[in-house]
């Protein structure tokens, strides 16, 4: 195994140990949405003016998108911030050509509600050993997959 995988690895468990023993929290960003109407004619408005949508069902061709749409792109576009951090700790370059599809299922078992996801992450030129503990330590990192383990099946594909 490469040596920067593994000392990168023996500093994130020394990170995990200390981080554990922290109380305070540092909030960097708070973002604010106003919604109304629901998922099926919805509108959503961030308060700085950047996010203002129209929300629809999915399945139902009406204009508008989708939470499980907007998941599916604040998560994918988070995974690759959280690669982009682990790759420079790694001290390894994320290909040019670094892209994420994610898919976001909303899924219904009798009368209950859940969803399942993939994620499919292309890391062109680089080797699998390498690009699968990128992706791991990715997971560690990133917020949203933190957010979801447990709660939400995800697999997770890599193409090199």
């Amino acid at each position: 195994m490469d040596d920067n995988i593994l000392a990168w690895n023996k500093k994130i468990n020394q990170n995990i140990i200390s981080l554990s023993m922290e109380t305070t929290k540092k909030v960097l960003y708070t973002a604010k949405v106003h919604t109304t109407g629901g998922r099926a004619n919805g509108v959503a408005k961030s308060d700085d003016g950047h996010l203002n949508i129209k929300l629809s069902t999915p399945g139902t061709g009406r204009a508008g998108t989708n939470p499980e749409q907007l998941f599916a792109g604040g998560w994918s576009a988070c995974f690759e911030g959280a690669m982009d951090i682990v790759a420079n700790k790694l001290r390894i370059t994320l290909p040019v050509d670094t892209a994420i599809d994610a898919e976001v299922d909303l899924c219904l078992t009798g009368m209950d509600f859940s969803l399942q996801a993939r994620l499919n992450i292309s890391l062109p030129g680089m080797s699998m050993e390498v690009a699968q503990r990128l992706v791991d330590l990715s997971h560690q990192t990133c917020p949203y997959s933190k957010a979801i383990k447990g709660n939400v099946d995800v697999k997770t594909t890599i193409t090199v």
